[in-house]
């Protein structure tokens, strides 16, 4: 007999948990993914069976994410590594007032940039894996940080020294207001 393992419970916020505001949206895959209206997301996603991505495509990742910057999400960075892709993002609002949902920006970027790459490399198949890694900012932690942190990345894995050799990788406080690289 095997026993079920029940859903987990989510624990009520604390009285100063800055998370405990209205507009939260939820949707539910094999993780837990929540969105809070106007917050901060850190977002990671993997490539399928953690493939490395040629070089060859790694600017055409890193246009895709920055893509909707200023239209559905304001990209704060984005570092794009070997096998997966880092951003700090916020959402923005549609013409109606709602945000878009991290399900529509996390589905644009990996659709739109598996096509470009499949066709740049003249392959067929999935490039990333379903699932991916997202978590809302605390109150506490600052964004600059945030993008700080996952731009040193290429650094910690030995694949520059300083960021600024590093090609893929994109701040808005350096790089300023998105002007995507040219597309491959």
């Amino acid at each position: 007999m095997s026993a079920e393992r029940p859903e987990p419970v989510a624990q009520p916020p604390s009285a100063g948990d800055c998370l405990a505001k209205p507009g939260k949206a939820e949707y539910r895959r094999n993780l837990p993914h929540l969105q809070v209206e106007g917050k901060t997301i850190f977002l990671t996603f993997c490539t399928r069976d953690r493939w490395v991505l040629p070089d060859s495509v790694r600017t055409q990742v890193l246009h895709h994410c920055l893509h909707d910057h200023g239209n559905k999400i304001r990209v704060h960075g984005v570092v794009v590594m070997p096998d997966h892709v880092h951003m700090v993002l916020t959402a923005l609002w549609d013409a109606k007032g709602r945000p878009y949902t991290l399900a529509e920006i996390t589905s644009g970027i990996k659709g739109a940039s598996a096509h470009s790459i499949n066709r740049m490399l003249g392959r067929k198949g999935p490039v990333w894996q379903d699932e991916s890694f997202d978590r809302v900012l605390r109150c506490n932690e600052a964004v600059r940080a945030k993008v700080d942190y996952i731009c040193a990345n290429p650094i910690r894995k030995g694949l520059c020294r300083n960021i600024d050799e590093y090609p893929w990788l994109w701040r808005e406080w350096i790089e300023g207001v998105a002007q995507p690289p040219p597309a491959g």
